[in-house]
C-alpha cells in the first residue's frame, strides 16, 4: 500500500532573513539525502519532493459551483506544507516509522495518510 507523508514546518526556518545556523540547514538537507538512499535501497520510494515556499501558491477554491483563484495557500498558519514522500509500506505501523525518520526543524509535523489508488 502506498502512503502519502506530507512534511509541514515552519518554512520561514528556511528564509535567508532569519539567519538560521547553515550547520542546521545541512544537517536537515543531508538527512533527506540519507532517508532518500535508506527508501531506495528497502524498495519503498515511490517518490517526493520539497515544494518551494507557499507565497509561491495558487489556491482554486469553489463555492456554490463558483470557481475562484487565490494566492497563497487557503489556511494561515504557522506550519506549511514543504514537502512529501510517497512511500511503498505493508501497513501503517511501517508507514510511520518512515515518517519517524523524516527530518526537520527544531518543530515540524508529518501527517501520514493511505492513499486511495484509483
Amino acid at each position: 500500500m502506498q502512503y502519502l507523508l506530507m512534511i509541514y514546518s515552519d518554512e520561514s526556518l528556511y528564509a535567508p532573513e532569519t539567519k538560521t545556523d547553515p550547520a542546521v540547514l545541512q544537517e536537515i538537507t543531508a538527512g533527506h539525502m540519507r532517508l532518500g538512499a535508506e527508501l531506495h535501497e528497502k524498495g519503498a520510494w515511490v517518490g517526493g519532493d520539497r515544494l518551494k515556499p507557499s507565497d509561491t501558491a495558487t489556491t482554486v477554491r469553489t463555492l456554490g459551483g463558483v470557481q475562484s483563484l487565490h494566492d497563497g495557500p487557503y489556511a494561515e498558519t504557522r506550519e506549511q506544507l514543504a514537502g512529501y514522500y510517497v512511500v511503498e509500506a505493508p501497513d501503517l505501523d511501517a508507514a510511520i516509522g518512515w515518517a519517524k525518520k523524516i527530518p526537520g526543524g527544531p518543530n515540524y509535523a508529518v501527517e501520514v495518510r493511505p492513499i486511495h489508488m484509483m
